[in-house]
């Protein structure tokens, strides 16, 4: 049979452990918002790249063409394509690549 001090010791070390544990949440939150940044960001410089090709072979002359601001700017247009697909969930690349930092860091997923 069980005794008191025995049940009730764990208890006793149960307020340090919350506070020790909210004490770390931002600092954990923190973290886990600029590893998702980074992943998505990772994804959208990869995207970007996947796409410079598609463009290399387009003219700007033309009745519809832009010019030479077209040519200029087309890098930006890219890069800004490429980050727009990322946040709308992109080709599934930045989950992996998150999920992976998360283990780099000692950190689950689910903390």
């Amino acid at each position: 049979m069980l005794s008191g001090p025995t049940t009730l010791a764990p208890l006793r070390q149960l307020p340090s452990t919350v506070a020790d544990a909210s004490a770390e949440a931002p600092e954990t939150a923190a973290k886990r918002a600029r590893i998702h940044q980074t992943a998505e960001k990772f994804e959208a410089q990869l995207l970007s790249q996947m796409m410079q090709p598609m463009f290399q072979g387009l003219s700007a002359d033309g009745p519809f063409g832009g010019g030479a601001g077209e040519s200029t700017w087309r890098g930006f247009l890219i890069e800004e394509m490429g980050k727009q697909m990322a946040r709308s969930g992109g080709i599934g690349l930045a989950g992996p690549v998150q999920r992976e930092m998360l283990r780099l860091q000692g950190m689950s997923e689910s903390e």
